[in-house]
């Protein structure tokens, strides 16, 4: 399965929203978390929802709007969002709410903006669209499936044109829970040297990226997706070689025929180590690229991932704080994304030049 990409917009940590450079003006944190930068919301939304919109909520449909105005689509043929935390904003103050107020006269606004489709929903609200709408909660893979989902309905001639994002925050109580169960690091450090710290832990982050995937290519396409897989192993040792040749396989390729791979180390040793094998092994003549020190660590950060991709496919150009090492990288025409969420989820994305 195979689909073409009209556009793409992201809301990140990193200046990536809008009519941005691509990656020329990076911002530097000295932290263990890293909150998205947000653009001015009044230019997507009415002033008079923004303020019953949670965070999340202003960034994914923000997002959602800017990649629709880019790819020329006023009506998605469908709409299917990913997401593993969802609102978590709202999901606490009710949660509060219930406690303060002894389970007792509680204001319902939270409750229903709390659920994890509300992003997805309130796209399809402001849009009046009334087609397909799907919200995939499947942790470190949700984006994935948000994305094998869309092209099922694209390969399948149910839809010509569909909306596809990643979204998840990141918010004080999480972010606690997070850091005590051992996921973030205990220490600020710049997200720069975040490679260069061997230690325990990464960086929180949050963002949205949203995608128009169509079925027939276009003068805007960005980039191809040109294969999808996922797969879970909790084994933190797993060598996932023989999972990527097979999957190179299945579209007809090498790993001589990647010309970059993008990968999801984010600076917990343990994380890391994975990746450092293949780096050794299989992709020892491959370039090689992260991207987790831009936009933190989160359960659907590989829709980031993917924006990176689709453009430095279509710019031709990889930014040089991407990359691993000193190497020269040539324009790539194929890239290869491989993220594994806390070494349990596994997905490979393949993205090819039009």
């Amino acid at each position: 399965m195979k689909a073409y990409i009209r556009s793409a917009s992201a809301i990140s940590a990193q200046n990536t929203f809008g009519d941005q450079p691509f990656l020329t003006d990076v911002v530097k944190y000295e932290t263990t978390r890293l909150k998205a930068i947000e653009p001015d919301y009044k230019e997507f939304i009415d002033p008079k929802l923004i303020r019953r919109m949670s965070h999340v909520i202003k960034m994914g449909v923000a997002a959602a709007m800017d990649c629709l105005k880019k790819a020329n689509v006023e009506q998605p043929d469908a709409i299917i969002t990913g997401t593993a935390f969802g609102i978590m904003e709202d999901t606490v103050t009710f949660l509060t709410r219930i406690v303060e107020m002894h389970e007792e006269m509680l204001p319902p606004t939270a409750f229903i903006q709390s659920t994890h489709n509300t992003v997805a929903a309130q796209i399809a609200l402001m849009l009046k669209c009334h087609n397909y709408n799907n919200t995939f909660v499947h942790k470190g893979v949700s984006f994935e499936n948000a994305l094998l989902d869309g092209l099922m309905l694209l390969n399948e001639g149910e839809a010509s044109d569909v909306l596809v994002g990643g979204i998840d925050e990141m918010i004080d109580t999480s972010f606690t829970v997070l850091t005590r169960l051992g996921l973030y690091k205990r220490k600020p450090v710049s997200n720069l040297d975040l490679y260069k710290e061997r230690s325990k832990g990464t960086i929180g982050g949050e963002g949205a990226a949203f995608f128009v995937l169509s079925d027939q290519p276009g003068e805007s396409c960005l980039a191809e997706l040109s294969g999808l897989k996922t797969f879970y192993n909790s084994d933190i040792d797993f060598d996932a070689t023989e999972e990527i040749g097979g999957f190179l396989n299945e579209n007809n390729l090498t790993v001589a025929d990647v010309d970059l791979i993008i990968t999801g180390k984010n600076g917990d040793i343990k994380n890391d180590e994975p990746y450092q094998k293949l780096k050794a092994g299989i992709f020892s003549s491959t370039p090689c690229a992260n991207y987790k020190h831009l936009s933190g660590e989160y359960p659907t950060s590989s829709s980031f991932a993917l924006w990176l991709a689709a453009n430095i496919i279509k710019k031709q150009e990889v930014p040089a704080i991407l990359l691993e090492g000193d190497r020269v990288v040539e324009p790539p025409r194929k890239v290869l994304i491989y993220n594994r969420y806390q070494n349990k989820y596994h997905a490979l994305m393949l993205v090819s030049a039009c």
